[in-house]
């Protein structure tokens, strides 16, 4: 298969989404509303206060999982919004995605009975405690130390090393509830809507893989320069 293409500031946003549809909802996150016309990417992040470099090297992490961040891109790019960026996400998650795949995901546990409800309840509210528990350590813990290093202030107690140890894995419970929705729940229960919700979820594990990217390669890379500086 093709691999899509990089994109630069020059190029068109709207070219840039309609060769990579997942970067569309990393729009709201940076405060990009649509209505933008051909304008470029460089010309949309300027007029929305917006990194247009950072822009683009969380885009071009989502179109390209692989993408090694060189450590130059950390040294030489203005990460002033990359923590802003990371909280929005988080509120997009928790505010917008889950509510919407409980809302259909309710139905089919109703339907499916106390046998199969119960347990995709269970597996479900287990992958979001998961990621609210990931999401809160970072905002209490890791953000403020981070904000902190920033202002030459950090304390001697934490370093993004234990960010990097305490990162976990989420996709067995989240292969658990996949199965009951395909494999094992029985065919005539909403089959329409569990193939709905099966997609739903797919698409935000898939963004919550992207998220982890971010942290990986851009995040902890640029604290650990953070560090390094420090007298």
């Amino acid at each position: 298969m093709k691999k899509p293409p990089f994109f630069t500031e020059k190029s068109k946003l709207y070219e840039m989404i309609a060769a990579q549809p997942q970067v569309l909802p990393l729009l709201s996150r940076f405060g990009i509303k649509p209505g933008f016309g051909d304008h470029s990417i460089g010309d949309v992040c300027l007029a929305n206060g917006v990194d247009a470099k950072l822009f683009l090297l969380i885009c071009n992490i989502y179109a390209h999982a692989e993408t090694a961040v060189h450590p130059m891109d950390i040294d030489t790019i203005n990460m002033d919004g990359l923590l802003p960026y990371l909280l929005a996400s988080h509120r997009y998650y928790l505010d917008e995605r889950f509510p919407h795949i409980e809302e259909h995901l309710q139905h089919i546990i109703n339907a499916a009975g106390p046998k199969y409800g119960n347990m995709l309840s269970h597996f479900y509210n287990e992958y979001k405690q998961e990621v609210g528990r990931h999401f809160k350590y970072e905002e209490e813990e890791v953000f403020p130390y981070i904000e902190a290093l920033r202002k030459g202030m950090a304390p001697t107690d934490f370093s993004i090393e234990q960010f990097r140890d305490n990162h976990s894995n989420i996709e067995d419970t989240l292969e658990d509830m996949m199965n009951i929705l395909i494999k094992y729940l029985p065919s005539d229960i909403l089959p329409k809507e569990r193939i709905e919700i099966s997609t739903d979820i797919i698409e935000l594990s898939a963004d919550l893989i992207s998220h982890s990217l971010i942290e990986d390669h851009i995040l902890i890379p640029y604290v650990e320069t953070l560090e390094n500086a420090k007298p």
